[in-house]
């Protein structure tokens, strides 16, 4: 059988590149631990396609979507409290259904 080598590795040393700053290093070490080596390499590879050069342009675009999604700074979130009603309603759900418990299995003979 005929069998062609396509398979693309691509390794990216994070800690040396001039690209991020210090701050931006350590976000990318610490929320891509399972892609980084022991070495600080970013490793990644693909063999999806059949042809070398659409396997290499995948794991380039992987890499940058990987590295633009460790970047992003998530909003803090803001506590919220539920409206009155919506307590309410709740409320009034529980004791309709304790109601109905209660009511189950009681016979007077």
């Amino acid at each position: 059988m005929n069998k062609t080598e396509t398979k693309v590795g691509l390794w990216f040393d994070v800690a040396a590149s001039a690209l991020f700053s210090d701050e931006e290093k350590v976000r990318i070490l610490s929320r891509l631990t399972s892609a980084i080596t022991i070495e600080g390499y970013l490793q990644l590879n693909c063999d999806e396609q059949r042809s070398q050069l659409q396997n290499k342009e995948l794991v380039v675009e992987r890499a940058i979507a990987m590295l633009e999604k460790s970047l992003k700074v998530a909003k803090p979130r803001k506590r919220t409290k539920p409206s009155k009603a919506a307590v309410e309603k709740r409320l009034e759900e529980k004791r309709r259904t304790s109601f109905k418990k209660s009511e189950r299995g009681k016979l007077d003979v």
